[in-house]
């Protein structure tokens, strides 16, 4: 293992040294490249063993993270120091590489040079005979090892300068927590929504069925008390009492499925899918790729009432009767787009039901973006890993 991380450790040094050019034309553009730098300086210190908290999600581009993190202070603590630092030991692993490595290749193959008629020389040393050569073999190969031991160094150099400028990254865990109490503030309105939303539903549907399921019961016992002989009556009174049931039990099914559909627990998230969309007034077009076996059931979850709300949406907002559902799983994450060509305008604000799914996302390590510009559609994007993070 040791031998492993020395080796991942010279490579990683390699690769800094011919990556030099480029570190140096990215000085002019230095705010910009410096969390870039940092960020992969501290992946390659994770690869060689090193243990870095990475600060750039995992479901955010490039672009997503550099142009916040350009407003935070600790990029000028902690990611530029950084960046410095990578310019100033790429160009050391580049000379110690470069004329470690050649010099030493050179000794160590002199005598091949020698029977071409090359004296191969490596600093002041000329070979002056075959004999020479030979000699010179393993100065090479004591010059190779010092080049590596020397990378090796620069290496662990890195990751001290890396922990000493990480300590001063308080404000970014700071950040971190204020998100963390953000986000937690928004899932607790998400769900004070949700449980308000399932006791209106019960108070304004199944319970106003039931009720009128007892006055019908109530009317029915009365009628058939009074008058025997009103047959038609106790059937008309029968009939609506059992229409009425019938209703309440389809409005608890339906609650029920929102809280949780059996479909999901059963028979998996595209599945689920199929039949929301076969439920829908909308006319959907679903196209599904993948397997979903692998998705935890907090990440299916997630997804399926994603897309339950996205159609909700359409059917309420958009003033269209069709929609689109790319659904992708794969055994690391999972990706779903629900689009439609509608008015367009939708937007995510406090306290609405797409804010509470955006937060629902996140809390299993994915996203939700929505794209929805007047009168051009709006396309709803979710993705999230198959296992969520914790």
């Amino acid at each position: 293992m040791a031998q492993i991380r020395i080796a991942r450790r010279v490579l990683t040094e390699c690769i800094a040294a011919m990556a030099f050019p480029i570190l140096l034309l990215s000085i002019l553009v230095a705010p910009v490249s410096a969390p870039v730098v940092a960020e992969t300086d501290r992946s390659r210190a994770r690869w060689c063993g090193v243990e870095t908290m990475p600060l750039k999600p995992s479901d955010h581009s490039w672009a997503q993270w550099v142009a916040p993190r350009l407003r935070s202070r600790s990029m000028w603590r902690t990611d530029l120091p950084v960046f410095v630092t990578a310019v100033l030991l790429s160009a050391l692993s580049l000379l110690v590489a470069f004329f470690g490595f050649i010099g030493a290749a050179a000794l160590v193959f002199s005598p091949v040079f020698w029977l071409f008629g090359i004296a191969a020389q490596v600093g002041p040393f000329t070979p002056e005979s075959i004999g020479e050569t030979l000699l010179a073999m393993p100065a090479g190969i004591v010059l190779g090892a010092v080049t590596t031991t020397v990378l090796t160094g620069t290496s662990f150099l890195r990751d001290l300068l890396l922990r000493a400028f990480s300590r001063s990254r308080d404000p970014d865990l700071l950040v971190k927590l204020e998100e963390l109490r953000t986000s937690r503030a928004s899932l607790t309105a998400a769900f004070e929504f949700e449980r308000q939303r399932i006791e209106r539903d019960l108070h304004d549907g199944a319970q106003q069925e039931l009720v009128a399921v007892v006055m019908r019961l109530g009317m029915l016992e009365a009628t058939a008390t009074a008058a025997a002989a009103d047959q038609e009556r106790i059937v008309r009174l029968a009939r609506q009492a059992q229409a009425h049931a019938e209703r309440a039990l389809e409005r608890l099914r339906d609650t029920v499925r929102n809280i949780h559909p059996r479909e999901l627990s059963d028979l998996g998230l595209i599945a689920a899918v199929r039949e929301l969309a076969a439920r829908s007034p909308l006319r959907v077009e679903l196209t599904s790729t993948g397997d979903d076996t692998q998705l935890s059931s907090p990440t299916a979850t997630a997804v399926y009432f994603t897309v339950s709300e996205a159609l909700t949406n359409i059917s309420k907002h958009a003033g269209v009767g069709s929609a689109r559902i790319d659904l992708r799983c794969a055994t690391t994450d999972v990706h779903v787009r629900v689009h439609d060509d509608g008015v367009g305008g939708a937007r995510i604000y406090a306290g609405s039901g797409l804010a509470g799914l955006r937060e629902r996302m996140r809390s299993v390590g994915g996203n939700l973006e929505i794209l929805s510009p007047p009168g051009g559609g709006t396309l709803v994007v979710a993705s999230a890993p198959s296992q969520p993070p914790w």
